[in-house]
C-alpha cells in the first residue's frame, strides 16, 4: 500500500471490473423491475437504483460510482418512465426523480471515495508507526547489529516497494541518495520521483544522525517506475536514523 507504479494503464484490472459493474448493475436492476413497473411507483424504483449505486460506490472508485449514477438515470428513463423503452420523459415528476437520482448517486460516490481514502490513510499511518515502534523495541532489546539491520532492511523493502535491501557498514557515497526530506538526488541533480518513479539503479540511504559521520548505508534495490509515497520515504529516513542512534550508542558503550 506504500508504493505505486507509474506509466501503467490508466485503469487497473480491479478498476476495470468496478467500471463494468457500475455500468451494468443499474441496467440489470431496471430489467428486473420491468415486470413490476405498472404497479411500482417511480420513486420506489429510484430508491432501488440508488441502493445499486451505493453498492457500486462502496468500492470507493469515483469513476465507477459516477458511471453507475448516470447508468441508473439512463435506464430508469428508458425502462421505468412512460413512454416505456424510449429515451423520453413526459412527466415533470419523472424528470425531477431522474435528476435527483444522478445527484444523489454522485454525492454518495464522493462520500464513499473520501471514506475509503481516510481508511487507507489511517491504515498507512498505523503501518508507519508500527515500523518505527518495532525497530525501537528491537534496538532496546539488545539484539545483535546484524539482526537489527536485517529487520530494518526487510521493513524498507516492504515500505518502499523494493526488490531487496541490505546494510553495508562504513560504506557510502557514489550512488543516488535518498535524503531525509524524501527527495532523491543523483549527484547534484534531483530526480523527480513523482514523474519518473524509482530509477533502474541502486540507491543509498545513509545511516547517520544530523551532524555525525555515517555508520554506513542501506543499499536499496528499487523496482523501476515504482513511486513510494513521500510519507514512506520519510519514514525510511527515520528508520535509518534509529539504526544510526543504536549503532552510535553501541560504539560508545564499547
Amino acid at each position: 500500500v506504500h508504493a505505486r507504479r507509474v506509466r501503467v494503464s490508466w485503469l487497473s484490472w480491479r478498476d476495470r471490473v468496478a467500471v463494468l459493474v457500475g455500468l451494468l448493475a443499474p441496467f440489470v436492476v431496471c430489467l428486473t423491475l420491468v415486470p413490476f413497473r405498472s404497479g411500482l411507483p417511480n420513486t420506489d424504483a429510484a430508491l432501488v437504483l440508488v441502493a445499486a449505486v451505493v453498492a457500486v460506490a462502496a468500492n470507493g472508485h469515483r469513476l465507477a460510482g459516477l458511471l453507475a449514477a448516470v447508468s441508473a438515470a439512463v435506464w430508469f428513463d428508458f425502462y421505468l418512465t412512460a413512454p416505456y423503452e424510449r429515451f423520453s420523459i413526459t412527466h415533470r415528476s419523472d424528470i425531477e426523480t431522474t435528476v435527483l437520482l444522478v445527484a444523489v448517486g454522485a454525492a454518495v460516490t464522493e462520500l464513499a471515495v473520501r471514506g475509503r481514502r481516510s481508511r487507507v490513510l489511517a491504515q498507512t499511518d498505523a503501518a508507519y508507526l508500527d515500523a518505527i515502534e518495532s525497530t525501537s523495541l528491537l534496538a532496546e532489546s539488545g539484539v545483535g547489529t546484524p539482526q537489527l539491520t536485517d529487520h530494518v532492511a526487510a521493513t524498507l523493502t516492504t515500505l518502499l516497494g523494493l526488490r531487496g535491501c541490505r546494510f553495508e557498514a562504513n560504506r557510502f557515497g557514489g550512488l543516488p541518495r535518498l535524503r531525509p526530506d524524501g527527495r532523491l538526488w543523483l549527484g547534484k541533480r534531483e530526480w523527480d520521483l513523482d514523474e519518473y518513479g524509482m530509477p533502474d539503479r541502486e540507491i543509498e540511504l545513509l545511516v547517520s544522525l544530523r551532524g555525525q559521520s555515517p555508520h554506513g548505508h542501506f543499499l536499496l534495490d528499487p523496482v523501476a517506475g515504482v513511486v513510494p509515497s513521500l510519507a514512506a520515504r520519510r519514514c525510511a529516513s527515520i528508520l535509518a536514523g534509529q539504526i544510526a542512534a543504536a549503532l552510535g550508542d553501541r560504539s560508545r558503550a564499547a
